[in-house]
């Protein structure tokens, strides 16, 4: 009997997913746009590794970045429309934790 084989789009999409703090990212911009330091300080990310997933998100068209000119000049962060069809994936994920995962802290 022959194994099945797994979608490369599931396959990509998992990939996206399990790359650290992304979740995580998107999750915190479900609340809406924001600045770089509240993402930052709401997720407890370094800087470099937030950088670095906000650019990686932009560039897989799930984030948007608004350059607001003001003194100084302002960034804000927000999700695409492709950004938030995550939304319903993370909402489950919300709830499986909420009565699955043991809080071991």
């Amino acid at each position: 009997m022959s194994q099945p084989t797994i979608c490369p789009k599931f396959e990509k999409a998992i990939t996206i997913l399990s790359q650290r703090w992304t979740a995580l990212v998107i999750y915190q911009l479900l609340q809406g746009k924001q600045r770089f330091n509240e993402l930052q300080s709401s997720i407890g990310i370094s800087g470099k590794v937030l950088s670095d997933r906000l650019k990686d998100l932009e560039q897989k068209g799930l984030v948007k970045r608004d350059v607001i000119p003001d003194t100084p000049v302002v960034i804000e962060y927000s999700l695409t429309e492709k950004g938030y069809s995550m939304e319903p994936i993370l909402r489950t994920i919300e709830d499986w934790s909420q009565n699955w995962v043991i809080n071991e802290d």
